[in-house]
Protein backbone atom coordinates (compact mmCIF):
# COMPACT_ATOMS: atom_id res chain seq x y z
CA UNK A 1 0.00 0.00 0.00
CA UNK A 2 1.97 3.22 -1.25
CA UNK A 3 0.01 5.50 1.05
CA UNK A 4 0.53 3.35 3.88
CA UNK A 5 3.44 6.52 5.13
CA UNK A 6 0.75 9.44 5.24
CA UNK A 7 -2.29 6.80 6.67
CA UNK A 8 -3.03 7.45 10.03
CA UNK A 9 -2.28 4.16 12.16
CA UNK A 10 -6.89 4.55 12.84
CA UNK A 11 -6.88 3.92 9.24
CA UNK A 12 -4.74 1.25 8.47
CA UNK A 13 -6.48 -0.60 11.48
CA UNK A 14 -9.82 -0.38 10.01
CA UNK A 15 -8.28 -1.32 6.41
CA UNK A 16 -6.24 -4.53 7.51
CA UNK A 17 -9.88 -5.66 9.52
CA UNK A 18 -11.50 -4.94 6.59
CA UNK A 19 -8.71 -6.80 4.60
CA UNK A 20 -9.20 -9.73 6.98
CA UNK A 21 -13.07 -9.71 7.24
CA UNK A 22 -12.85 -10.05 3.43
CA UNK A 23 -10.34 -12.80 3.34
CA UNK A 24 -12.61 -14.73 6.10
CA UNK A 25 -16.00 -14.62 4.43
CA UNK A 26 -14.00 -15.58 1.27
CA UNK A 27 -12.52 -18.63 2.58
CA UNK A 28 -15.52 -19.61 4.83
CA UNK A 29 -18.02 -19.57 1.93
CA UNK A 30 -17.97 -22.88 0.71
CA UNK A 31 -19.03 -24.12 3.96
CA UNK A 32 -22.14 -22.07 3.72
CA UNK A 33 -20.48 -19.54 6.39
CA UNK A 34 -19.99 -15.56 6.36
CA UNK A 35 -17.20 -13.45 8.84
CA UNK A 36 -19.85 -13.29 11.35
CA UNK A 37 -21.12 -16.29 11.72
CA UNK A 38 -17.46 -17.88 11.33
CA UNK A 39 -16.99 -15.56 14.76
CA UNK A 40 -19.75 -17.23 16.34
CA UNK A 41 -19.32 -19.96 15.89
CA UNK A 42 -15.50 -19.87 16.60
CA UNK A 43 -15.83 -18.33 20.05
CA UNK A 44 -18.62 -20.39 21.16
CA UNK A 45 -16.38 -23.76 20.12
CA UNK A 46 -12.95 -22.41 22.23
CA UNK A 47 -15.55 -21.60 24.69
CA UNK A 48 -17.40 -25.04 24.72
CA UNK A 49 -13.54 -26.58 24.31
CA UNK A 50 -12.98 -24.49 27.68
CA UNK A 51 -16.00 -25.72 29.52
CA UNK A 52 -18.27 -23.00 28.94
CA UNK A 53 -21.66 -22.65 27.56
CA UNK A 54 -21.96 -19.29 27.31
CA UNK A 55 -24.94 -16.98 27.27
CA UNK A 56 -25.54 -14.77 24.43
CA UNK A 57 -24.08 -11.80 26.32
CA UNK A 58 -21.16 -13.40 26.97
CA UNK A 59 -20.89 -14.43 23.65
CA UNK A 60 -20.81 -10.59 22.54
CA UNK A 61 -18.73 -9.37 25.09
CA UNK A 62 -15.84 -11.93 23.67
CA UNK A 63 -16.63 -11.38 20.20
CA UNK A 64 -17.11 -7.26 20.48
CA UNK A 65 -20.41 -8.09 18.58
CA UNK A 66 -23.36 -6.11 19.43
CA UNK A 67 -25.66 -8.57 21.74
CA UNK A 68 -28.73 -7.71 19.41
CA UNK A 69 -26.50 -8.95 16.30
CA UNK A 70 -25.28 -12.07 18.13
CA UNK A 71 -28.86 -13.26 18.89
CA UNK A 72 -29.83 -12.68 15.22
CA UNK A 73 -26.64 -14.54 14.07
CA UNK A 74 -27.62 -17.18 16.91
CA UNK A 75 -31.02 -17.64 15.37
CA UNK A 76 -29.72 -17.72 12.07
CA UNK A 77 -26.77 -20.50 12.84
CA UNK A 78 -29.91 -22.43 15.46
CA UNK A 79 -32.01 -22.35 11.83
CA UNK A 80 -28.43 -23.76 9.98
CA UNK A 81 -28.57 -26.88 12.45
CA UNK A 82 -25.52 -25.68 13.85
CA UNK A 83 -26.55 -23.91 17.03
CA UNK A 84 -28.75 -24.73 19.78
CA UNK A 85 -30.32 -22.21 21.47
CA UNK A 86 -31.46 -22.87 25.14
CA UNK A 87 -33.31 -20.89 28.15
CA UNK A 88 -31.03 -20.13 30.75
CA UNK A 89 -32.07 -22.08 34.02
CA UNK A 90 -30.61 -19.41 36.52
CA UNK A 91 -31.58 -16.41 34.25
CA UNK A 92 -34.86 -16.22 32.37
CA UNK A 93 -33.60 -13.35 30.54
CA UNK A 94 -30.48 -14.97 29.15
CA UNK A 95 -29.85 -17.84 26.08
CA UNK A 96 -27.16 -20.09 26.32
CA UNK A 97 -25.90 -21.41 22.87
CA UNK A 98 -24.31 -24.53 22.31
CA UNK A 99 -22.91 -26.12 18.60
CA UNK A 100 -24.72 -28.55 17.60
CA UNK A 101 -22.70 -31.86 16.61
CA UNK A 102 -23.25 -30.73 12.90
CA UNK A 103 -21.89 -27.17 14.52
CA UNK A 104 -18.81 -28.70 15.71
CA UNK A 105 -17.80 -30.39 12.65
CA UNK A 106 -18.94 -26.94 10.50
CA UNK A 107 -16.55 -25.56 12.89
CA UNK A 108 -13.82 -27.28 13.16
CA UNK A 109 -13.33 -27.10 9.61
CA UNK A 110 -13.60 -23.41 9.43
CA UNK A 111 -11.23 -23.52 12.33
CA UNK A 112 -8.70 -25.23 9.90
CA UNK A 113 -9.46 -22.82 6.89
CA UNK A 114 -9.03 -20.04 9.17
CA UNK A 115 -6.10 -21.19 10.34
CA UNK A 116 -4.60 -21.73 7.28
CA UNK A 117 -5.28 -18.23 5.99
CA UNK A 118 -4.00 -16.41 9.04
CA UNK A 119 -0.70 -18.09 8.47
CA UNK A 120 -0.71 -17.03 5.10
CA UNK A 121 -1.52 -13.82 5.46
CA UNK A 122 1.35 -13.45 8.47
CA UNK A 123 3.67 -14.75 6.55
CA UNK A 124 5.40 -11.44 6.24
CA UNK A 125 5.71 -11.21 10.02
CA UNK A 126 7.32 -15.22 10.22
CA UNK A 127 3.53 -16.89 10.38
CA UNK A 128 1.67 -17.90 12.97
CA UNK A 129 4.64 -18.68 15.40
CA UNK A 130 6.78 -16.10 14.48
CA UNK A 131 8.72 -13.43 17.05
CA UNK A 132 7.10 -10.56 15.26
CA UNK A 133 3.78 -12.26 14.76
CA UNK A 134 3.60 -12.23 18.86
CA UNK A 135 5.11 -8.55 19.37
CA UNK A 136 2.12 -7.78 16.96
CA UNK A 137 -0.40 -9.83 18.67
CA UNK A 138 0.85 -8.14 21.90
CA UNK A 139 0.72 -4.56 20.58
CA UNK A 140 -2.86 -5.48 19.18
CA UNK A 141 -3.73 -6.66 22.98
CA UNK A 142 -2.70 -3.44 24.38
CA UNK A 143 -5.19 -1.68 21.77
CA UNK A 144 -7.99 -3.53 22.50
CA UNK A 145 -7.56 -3.54 26.03
CA UNK A 146 -7.16 0.43 26.27
CA UNK A 147 -10.61 1.85 27.77
CA UNK A 148 -12.62 3.96 25.16
CA UNK A 149 -13.68 6.09 27.87
CA UNK A 150 -10.42 7.10 29.77
CA UNK A 151 -12.20 7.22 33.22
CA UNK A 152 -12.38 3.57 33.03
CA UNK A 153 -9.42 1.59 34.16
CA UNK A 154 -7.75 -0.95 31.96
Amino acid sequence: MSEARAATPGFLVWRLSMKFRVAVDRAVAPLGLTHAQYSVLGSLYGMQRAGESPSQRRLADHTGLEALYISKLARGLEAAGLVDRAPDPDDTRAVRLTLTEHGREVTARAVVIVRDLQERLLAPLGGLDGERTAAFVRDLSLLLDTPLDPKEKP
